[in-house]
């Protein structure tokens, strides 16, 4: 192995570890350059700029992965391994932070290898900033910006696709709605901002109390829903019941003495998407003439 590490590694005067593409590379700098741009400019997806712009950093120096902390969240180029020693590069458009570069290596980052990417990073800066703008407009088209939940047009197309799915693959599905009861009272004698608080103390109990192949949407207002995969009567009431129970142990919801109201179908391939949303909002109905605080089907 120590034969094949001497082969695949050139060590230059300065005792930088760097791949022999490097010295190709310094040949025809502009051109390479030019062309990393044109590639960074054929996706608005942070994860394959980030895949493409390292593929090329990999001509110069020897990485291990590349991470990319942004406010919203932490992407990362494909096959990254992030177990070797990592180091940090800001990157600003105008004075303005749009994040933070993380690099592995095993090798050490030289301050002459330092200055090679940070003038690879103008190259990046602009496609990422760009990346970042659109999923932002994305995140805000399908995300209810209170509780972070997936919004109503959001349900929308997935409530489509569950139904394509089921009419295709046999699969059926449920769907839940929920509201919450006694909330405008909360609006109304504690103000908006303890109303919210309440919303999202339930959004929570919602997320906790679902598997990852559910999904959880607010329609606005008091006004949720649930997608649940693999479902049955008894699927539908366990969840059902843990959300109850939660919302009882809340320490907020008890407070302003908020319950939950629960109506839920189940789907068939014989279903377009109003008939299944009629079903689960009779089933709400139900619930409701029951007294609320309490789970029916329809």
């Amino acid at each position: 192995m120590e034969n094949v590490h001497i082969l695949t590694q050139r060590v230059s005067a300065r005792g930088e570890f760097l791949p022999f593409s490097a010295e190709h590379y310094r040949g025809n700098e502009a051109f390479n350059l030019h062309n990393l741009v044109t590639k960074l400019q054929t996706t608005l997806s942070i994860e394959e700029i980030l895949t493409i712009f390292t593929e090329h950093a990999k001509q110069l120096i020897n990485l291990s992965g590349l991470q990319f902390k942004s406010p919203l969240g932490i992407s990362q180029a494909a096959n990254s391994d992030l177990s070797d020693t990592p180091y940090y590069f800001d990157l600003t458009i105008n004075n303005e932070h749009i994040g933070q570069l993380i690099y592995t290596c095993k090798y050490p980052v030289t301050n002459s290898i330092e200055a090679k990417l940070k003038q690879l990073h103008s190259a990046l800066v602009y496609p990422l900033r760009n990346a970042i703008m659109y999923n932002r407009v994305l995140k805000l088209a399908t995300k209810d910006a209170l509780t972070g939940l997936n919004n109503r047009s959001q349900f929308n197309d997935s409530l489509q696709e569950k139904l394509e799915r089921c009419r295709r693959q046999h699969r059926p599905f449920s769907l839940m709605l929920l509201d919450l009861d006694n909330f405008k009272q909360v609006n109304d004698n504690f103000g908006h901002k303890a109303g919210d608080d309440v919303l999202k103390d339930f959004a929570c109990i919602l997320k906790t109390s679902i598997r990852g192949t559910d999904a959880v949407f607010r329609f606005g207002g008091d006004e949720f829903a649930l997608l649940i995969d693999d479902p049955a009567f008894t699927t539908n009431k366990v969840i059902a019941e843990r959300i109850m129970c939660l919302v009882k142990n809340s320490t907020l919801m008890t407070q302003y003495d908020v319950t939950t109201s629960i109506g839920f179908t189940l789907a068939t391939n014989q279903d377009c998407e109003n008939g299944v949303f009629s079903r689960a909002d009779k089933a709400l109905y139900k619930a409701k003439a029951a007294g609320r605080n309490c789970a029916r089907a329809y």
